[in-house]
């Protein structure tokens, strides 16, 4: 099984993704607000997959690309919000 955790970025938005054998099973889905602000606005997995921890994969992505990026997230998301709660090291790009 080939698991890969991505990018697209479209401007002043994007999703991160999960593929799995080339076939993307997940999607997360986001906003730029300003240059320094990411608004999480919606995650999906595809059913399946529940279980399997792409929602939390998603969100560890996005915590790696603020921190390099230097910008805050929002996750507007119950599920993104959900894994910020549960996930104290992921806390300080809120």
């Amino acid at each position: 099984m080939d698991e890969t955790i991505g990018l697209e970025l479209n401007d002043t938005k994007g999703y991160f993704y999960v593929s799995v054998d080339g076939k993307q099973e997940a999607k997360m889905t986001f906003v730029f607000a300003g240059k320094d602000k990411m608004i999480i606005d919606h995650t999906e997995v595809n059913p399946g997959n529940n279980g399997k921890g792409f929602g939390k994969k998603m969100v560890a992505k996005a915590v790696e690309f603020a921190r390099e990026k230097k910008i805050t997230l929002v996750p507007l998301c119950p599920f993104a919000k959900s894994v910020f709660d549960k996930n104290p090291e992921f806390r300080d790009v809120l």
